[in-house]
């Protein structure tokens, strides 16, 4: 009879030790971070993708990536599969700023922080996400304004006007990034917008914006372009020089991000300054989701280090190159 209970006893310890075992394994369980990129809709956003991908795999961190390609119930979708398998954090780039309250509550009720990145929201509460990293796309608008002062003051023309292909409505680059610029050419009688035209961030939409322009303004009376991105810039180049137009001469052009084609353009004298923003984001985000995991508090709000590339630069130093 002893032996019996003694043979139980061994059973039971045994059965215990496995489930203890258990335990600790699910404690030292990889770190989930869900990410739901809004789309891969230029040669940016694809490389601020590969950034992500490059640092989960650097941290040792499983990566659960959605692709909402511009649509932003896709991305509500995205995040509430994240919060139903229950990753560790939750990163995700907005098409737009609003309507992200509901999604983001069950987030937040879940325990699960959420890091916006490169695009901010708009909300009343500001509890619904822990951090932001990204641009500073109002300074970005700036330093586009800050250059096209520079250059008038060079040109010494009594006016100039402008028109502006700006990026997806509602988000917070186009938001930013126009009213930056704004700021700092307001209330300068030498400036006239003529029209500010939605590109949506894309190349083929900047082709269509600049046709739809050049078809209600003849090329004398457009004196700058102020483009919210590289890929819409792009766009531009193509139907100024197939209509022979000399992009960077007749028409001086502003452009923001940083690409290499575009950057190669600047060199080539097609575009006369590129507004530095950059889509190395991914190792200021897994840093963010590692001092989270680890109970430290974190700064709301990260900016990158960014640069202004122009025709008043040295533009063989070695730091003029684009990604």
């Amino acid at each position: 009879m002893k032996r019996i209970w003694l043979g139980i006893l061994v059973l039971l310890l045994f059965a215990a030790g496995g489930c203890q075992k258990q335990t600790e394994k699910t404690d030292t369980a990889p770190i989930v971070v869900g990410f739901s990129q809004l789309g891969s809709e230029s040669s940016w956003r694809i490389a601020n993708t590969q950034s992500i991908s490059e640092a989960a795999k650097a941290y040792g961190y499983d990566l659960m990536m959605s692709n909402a390609n511009q649509k932003q119930e896709k991305q509500i979708a995205a995040i509430r599969s994240f919060i139903s398998y229950r990753v560790d954090v939750i990163v995700f780039s907005p098409i737009v700023e609003t309507g992200w309250d509901n999604v983001l509550t069950e987030a937040k009720k879940a325990g699960i922080p959420v890091i916006l990145m490169d695009r901010m929201i708009e909300t009343d509460d500001e509890t619904l996400y822990t951090a932001f990293v990204g641009a500073d796309c109002y300074l970005e608008g700036r330093r586009a304004g800050d250059y096209l002062l520079r250059w008038a003051d060079v040109q010494a023309k009594p006016h100039y006007n402008i028109v502006e292909l700006s990026g997806t409505v509602d988000s917070t680059p186009m938001r930013e990034r126009q009213h930056g610029f704004m700021d700092v050419i307001d209330g300068d009688a030498r400036f006239t917008v003529l029209e500010s035209l939605s590109g949506d961030f894309l190349r083929s939409k900047g082709e269509e914006c600049m046709k739809e322009l050049l078809d209600r303004y003849s090329a004398d009376q457009i004196d700058v372009i102020y483009s919210h991105n590289d890929a819409m810039t792009l766009g531009v180049l193509d139907v100024l020089q197939a209509r022979g137009i000399e992009p960077g001469k007749d028409i001086m052009i502003i452009s923001v991000d940083g690409e290499k084609a575009a950057v190669d353009a600047l060199k080539a004298g097609k575009i006369n300054c590129i507004v530095q923003c950059t889509p190395h984001l991914g190792e200021a985000v897994m840093e963010l989701v590692t001092a989270l995991k680890q109970g430290n508090e974190v700064p709301k709000i990260s900016y990158p280090d960014e640069k202004v590339f122009s025709d008043f630069d040295d533009l063989t130093a070695p730091s003029v190159e684009g990604f």
